[in-house]
């Protein structure tokens, strides 16, 4: 009667190997084969997320794609502007850990920001000259986008992405510009917004939107700096994000000055 051959109840995998040429007596246990083993199959923290998210895959298609003949510096002014926005955003932060939107304590909070918390004269300069920078940069950008026909097809609605970022821009400019409330800032605040109660139909409603009232009270200013903290930031997040994958989508233009170049398979067929 033939004898049954139970299976292996070690893998292959895992018995241990012979000796190689210089390794004593090639002795290796399964946990050493297993250790082995396991670090053969994460070499990275980057591998291991990866492996749980297939993330490399988008990334891929977001970083790597072709970049048409004649780019420049003049195609930097977008990240640029991005960098800009990004420095607010952390810069905001900061300061808001000690800024007050209180109509009594907002001027005095600003005044600690600058006097006596560490760094805060630094932080508070940042954001102060970079929404400047960023307004610049902006401007720069949409004057490349329109210059260079980037606005053309098929690429009109990320055209129309750029001027709503370009507005609400101005808006964070308009908003963040009342918050130390000292005498400049509220003066000037009073008069943009009555320049923007005599536009027409919705001027008025505006207007009175941004005072939060008739006039102008200790509810205008917490109006601005939930406008500046809280709405507006979070739509120009996520228009960024719609208008960064149209760019990856879509491509970039490239400059007018460059012609195409003609297949020479047509080349040869007109000849």
């Amino acid at each position: 009667m033939p004898r049954l051959k139970l299976p292996n109840p070690i893998p292959d995998q895992l018995r241990p190997r012979p000796p190689r040429p210089g390794e004593g007596n090639g002795k290796q246990s399964v946990k050493d084969i297993a250790v082995e083993s396991g670090k053969e199959a994460g070499v990275s923290v980057v591998d291991w997320v990866d492996e749980r998210t297939s993330l490399s895959g988008p990334t891929r298609w977001l970083l790597f794609r072709k970049v048409p003949k004649g780019t420049n510096w003049f195609y930097t002014l977008g990240s640029a502007t991005l960098f800009a926005f990004l420095s607010q955003a952390v810069t905001g932060v900061f300061l808001a850990m000690y800024y007050d939107p209180n109509a009594s304590k907002a001027y005095e909070s600003v005044r600690y920001i600058n006097n006596e918390a560490f760094l805060g004269e630094f932080v508070h300069a940042m954001h102060k000259w970079g929404s400047s920078v960023m307004l610049v940069l902006i401007f720069l950008h949409m004057g490349r986008t329109f210059f260079f026909g980037a606005y053309k097809y098929p690429r009109e609605l990320n055209w129309v992405i750029g001027v709503v970022l370009l507005v609400l821009t101005m808006i964070m400019a308009l908003t963040g510009y009342l918050l130390p409330f000292d005498q400049r800032s509220f003066w000037a605040t009073v008069v943009a917004d009555n320049i923007n109660g005599t536009g027409p139909i919705v001027g008025p409603y505006l207007a009175d939107f941004l005072r939060a009232g008739p006039e102008f009270g200790a509810t205008t200013l917490s109006r601005f700096y939930a406008i500046h903290m809280l709405l507006v930031p979070g739509a120009i997040a996520a228009l960024i994000g719609a208008h960064l994958y149209l760019v990856a989508k879509l491509g970039t233009t490239a400059p007018p000055w460059i012609k195409a170049e003609e297949p020479e398979v047509l080349r040869k067929v007109e000849a």
